[in-house]
């Protein structure tokens, strides 16, 4: 019989090996990066963009989609409270440290997925929307096919990790433009820059809302196998920009590449139209001040939540674009110790003939209207936000 040449086999093995983890199925690239033109679908910009790679925290984004498509279908309401288990409350940080006490609505779980990336947020919300995280991972999955994003798979509701949660750049710049899409009531809340809860408050994780102009959300994501990724929206000049980037070294490093890349696109951008692409709120102001001083403002009715004030806001500023459409939605909380707030619908930064002319206009529409004389002008209030 002859004798099996051991050295042969081995080295056989390690090279079968080598090749089953280098087959083009089974590779995910470090680093990835993706720039579309929401209007118009155009991409500026493309690197690996169809390459499968761990979402870690933009997972939270399909997880948002799949709340708001219950909001839309009325199937919960923002004020509903979660059902906090016993494995939500034990999920890792990053975390607003649930209890099995608390009473947590819909509304303030957006808020804390938006801004902490709360996991055990995420999975309280996965078991209360379906009967277990992992059946909702499979609806996240089968509305993502069903929304565009055809090489994701998602198997947990907040992105940690798991060998089989996988996405792309391009699918996620999908998501992003049809959560600007199909829920632009609920848009609003990406822009939510800190959010308080149990005498704690959270800072969002997205920096661009504050050092990026023009930055109204989307989200950030980070575990170790993933690296560093981002997903932002921006708009400036009437060019909605979503910018994806996954594998990032730093976070410093990510958004200073994201940064990089839609200056450089905005760049073309201008030089293609004959305009200045800096500051979209600044462009606002200035716009206007040839009209007056920006002193005033309109409200259009007051709310329990957040969600129809923005809606019937976006609603006026359709019906008067003539006088809305350069000013600034604002949802403004009133709050009363003894009872809960109410939020107040208002377009801030017009001159008095803008809003008297556009309330006369909102009335004889049946849309309730009230001028208002701000007590700052529009440059502190865009400088503050």
């Amino acid at each position: 019989m002859a004798s099996i040449n051991w050295k042969f086999l081995v080295t056989f093995n390690v090279l079968l090996m080598a090749f089953v983890l280098i087959t083009p199925n089974d590779v995910r690239a470090k680093y990835a990066s993706y720039v579309i033109e929401a209007e118009t679908g155009k991409v500026h910009h493309k690197v690996n963009e169809n390459t499968r790679n761990y979402p870690a925290s933009l997972t939270k984004m399909m997880t948002l989609y799949m709340i708001f498509d219950a909001l839309k279908d009325n199937r919960i309401k923002l004020s509903q409270h979660l059902k906090i288990s016993s494995r939500a409350v034990r999920q890792p940080s990053s975390k607003v440290s649930l209890s099995r006490k608390d009473k947590m609505t819909f509304e303030q779980a957006i808020l804390a997925i938006v801004t902490k990336s709360a996991n055990d947020v995420a999975t309280a919300v996965a078991e209360t929307l379906s009967k277990s995280e992992r059946s909702f991972a499979l609806s996240m999955t089968a509305k993502a096919r069903a929304i565009g994003m055809t090489r994701s798979t998602f198997r947990n509701a907040s992105g940690l990790p798991h060998r089989g949660q996988l996405s792309t750049a391009k699918d996620m710049a999908t998501l992003a433009i049809r959560l600007l899409e199909d829920f632009p009531q609920y848009y609003h809340y990406f822009s939510t820059k800190e959010f308080a809860y149990k005498g704690k408050t959270h800072r969002n994780h997205n920096k661009l809302l504050k050092s990026y102009k023009g930055t109204d959300g989307i989200k950030t994501g980070y575990i170790r196998a993933s690296g560093f990724n981002l997903v932002a929206s921006v708009e400036r000049n009437g060019h909605r920009l979503i910018g994806v980037i996954f594998g990032g070294r730093t976070s410093s490093m990510r958004n200073g590449h994201m940064s990089t890349l839609l200056d450089k696109i905005y760049g073309k951008l201008a030089s293609a139209n004959g305009k200045d692409f800096k500051n979209d709120k600044a462009s606002k102001i200035a716009r206007n001040q040839a009209s007056g001083p920006l002193l005033w403002g309109v409200q259009v009715g007051a709310y329990k939540t957040t969600a129809p004030a923005y809606k019937i806001a976006k609603l006026a500023v359709d019906k008067v674009p003539e006088h809305l459409l350069e000013g600034l939605i604002r949802v403004v909380p009133l709050k009363n110790r003894k009872r809960r707030p109410i939020y107040r619908a208002r377009i801030l930064g017009l001159t008095k003939h803008q809003a008297y002319r556009s309330c006369r206009i909102l009335k004889r529409g049946k849309i309730n209207c009230m001028e208002l004389k701000m007590k700052q002008p529009l440059q502190q209030l865009a400088a503050n936000n």
